[in-house]
């Protein structure tokens, strides 16, 4: 069978650098394709080439015939009176699906992606869910491959996993740019990265993310030991070139454009070779005092929606905690208690006298009209960091900014750029706590792992909030968790505190009447107040506690039917077909039952 997509030969430049030249790519049933480079790479460019909405300056793409294709952009718009039901209704339309399936393909795709309340207006919905609603509307629509850009960007933790849990069971291709490294290491099975250091431009390695490192580590190697041989070599020939060879004889006018050719080469692998990277390095103040902010008891809730209750922890000098917790659990709530934005209900927020907070706010805008210039450097041509004066152009440098670019509209900036620059404007500010709310949106791999050692470094206190499991790992020291039940607890690292939800939410299942709504619905942030729940029988409970268990295993029986179709062993007999039919039906049939099922006890209890 053809591949479902292949491109070969792509080019494509914007102003006077290209983003990409000649670059070839295929997707082949099965694939699921991450890719990575570093911001300006041209990823997203290269997914709208795929999907034909840019065209390529040079080169062809080619998609198989009656290929259904889905996409999910960065950035997820509705209209403002859609609703979740008219969104994926005007999926299920658009994409031709036959009358006869579309009920249960809605009930099915809304189902697993935690939808409550199919009424409520798309717009209202906070960025993680409508990244959720992104999702469900591509997969509604049966697809044989999907192409996402950033799909981790706004997801929360429990988000990521049930994604990661789709892809790794789809029946469909998949090409997803991300930059999140546990996400690419659970679901890839092909590794991409585009980069001018290859010499086409890119590299493709089979594998997850782990063993992409390992090959570009033996590519790199391989090709360092080239680079110096080369080196060698051309030495060698500069000094014979240097004496000045006759070039009447024929092997000495070869050995003369051969130097030449290696040369340029030495030349060309040199220029790709040097790689630029972000200078990040946070300034701290010089304080001495070790406790720097205490919760004590404190309580805050949203109208009658309590987000958490008598929380006590203290924030010491040193300390760098990751906050973790569903979407709607109170993080960033709990970052402006902190920091003093808001007061809380019941319970104190202590803080030392004089302390020194800066915050990184994910929904904070950068005013699209000014320039980089005046966005890096507000008051004048240079700026002060750690008590010295810096040039404006140098200080953009740092953060892989060129001096043509300083008169650039920062509306023009690409989502990973904007993100540097909020991070060059935090810099500026010595701080004995940093807030940081959701940083590593948008940011490439590289730009992560400076921001991480920049991090480790930083010797005041941090209290970051991210969805990137990676960095949650290598940075915190301690993790405070949510369970978006009212409750908080504390963990040595991200593992613990997942264990510990999970048994949160399978005992907040079990309990007859609490008057907390189950996660799913509360975390949706829309306006509505849980009413009481109504108490489900002792039976009911247990079924609805292992409910979604029994969804899964009834998911990977009907992929596994699905797959028996495929077979042309099956297919070339009639019998075998017949009672394949059947068993797939019968295995669809079981998966419908299970969601109503689901869908009736949820109802019951809210």
């Amino acid at each position: 069978m053809p591949p479902i997509i292949s491109a070969q030969g792509l080019s494509k430049r914007y102003g006077v650098a290209p983003l990409f030249q000649n670059i070839s790519f295929t997707v082949s049933e099965g694939d699921r394709i991450g890719v990575i480079g570093p911001n300006g790479s041209g990823k997203s460019t290269l997914l709208e080439m795929l999907v034909g909405r840019v065209r390529p300056d040079s080169g062809d793409v080619a998609i198989r015939k009656g290929t259904r294709l889905s996409t999910v952009a960065q950035v997820s718009e509705y209209a403002a009176d859609a609703t979740i039901r008219a969104v994926i209704e005007h999926a299920l339309e658009r994409s031709a699906v036959p009358e006869t399936e579309r009920a249960s393909r809605f009930a099915e795709t809304l189902g697993r992606a935690g939808f409550v309340d199919l009424d409520a207006h798309a717009t209202r919905l906070s960025g993680g869910w409508r990244k959720r609603l992104a999702i469900a509307e591509a997969l509604v629509q049966a697809p044989d491959i999907i192409l996402l850009d950033e799909p981790t960007n706004h997801l929360d933790l429990a988000g990521i996993q049930w994604l990661e849990s789709v892809l790794r069971n789809a029946p469909f291709a998949c090409v997803v740019v991300s930059h999140d490294r546990y996400f690419l290491e659970n679901i890839a099975n092909e590794m991409a990265e585009l980069n001018r250091a290859y010499p086409d431009g890119s590299l493709r390695v089979s594998g997850n993310y782990s063993a992409f490192l390992q090959a570009k580590e033996e590519y790199l190697h391989a090709q360092k030991k080239r680079q110096e041989s080369l080196e060698n070599r051309v030495h060698t020939e500069l000094e014979w070139l240097r004496r000045g060879p006759k070039a009447r004889a024929t092997k000495a006018k070869a050995r003369i454009d051969k130097a030449h050719e290696m040369i340029d080469e030495l030349a060309e692998m040199n220029a790709r070779s040097r790689t630029a990277s972000a200078e990040i390095d946070f300034s701290a103040t010089n304080r001495k005092t070790k406790q720097l902010i205490t919760l004590e008891n404190v309580s805050f809730g949203v109208g009658s929606r309590t987000l958490f209750k008598n929380i006590h922890f203290s924030v010491m000098s040193g300390m760098r905690i990751g906050l973790v917790g569903p979407n709607g659990s109170g993080k960033t709530t709990l970052l402006r208690l902190m920091r003093g934005d808001v007061k809380p209900e019941s319970g104190k927020v202590r803080r030392a006298e004089g302390l020194r907070v800066v915050y990184f706010d994910q929904n904070r805008e950068l005013d699209p009209d000014i320039t980089l210039r005046r966005a890096l450097a507000p008051d004048s041509d240079a700026v002060i960091y750690q008590d010295r004066v810096i040039h404006v152009a140098s200080w953009a440098e740092r953060f892989l900014f060129s001096s043509e670019n300083l008169n650039q509209r920062v509306g023009r900036l690409s989502g990973g750029e904007r993100a540097r620059v909020l991070i060059a404007q935090l810099m500026l500010q010595p701080a004995d706590v940093l807030l940081l709310d959701e940083p590593t949106n948008d940011l490439d791999i590289p730009t992560l792992e400076i921001l991480e050692e920049s991090l480790l470094e930083y010797p005041g206190a941090l209290v970051l909030v991210t969805h990137d499991r990676f960095m949650l790992d290598r940075v915190s020291t301690v993790v405070v968790g949510l369970d978006g039940l009212a409750a908080a607890e504390r963990f040595a690292d991200y593992s613990q505190w997942e264990t510990w939800q999970r048994a949160q939410l399978a005992a907040a299942a079990s309990k007859s009447t609490d008057g907390i709504r189950r996660p799913r619905a509360s975390v949706e942030e829309t306006s509505r107040t849980a009413p009481p729940r109504k108490k489900l029988s002792y039976n009911e409970a247990r079924e609805f506690a292992g409910i979604e268990d029994r969804i899964h295993e009834a998911e990977e029986l009907l992929q596994a039917k699905r797959a028996a179709l495929e077979d042309p062993v099956v297919t070339s007999d009639r019998v075998s077909l017949h009672d394949a039919c059947s068993q797939l039906e019968a295995a669809e049939k079981s998966v419908d039952a299970l969601y109503a099922r689901w869908s009736e006890l949820e109802q019951k209890q809210t």
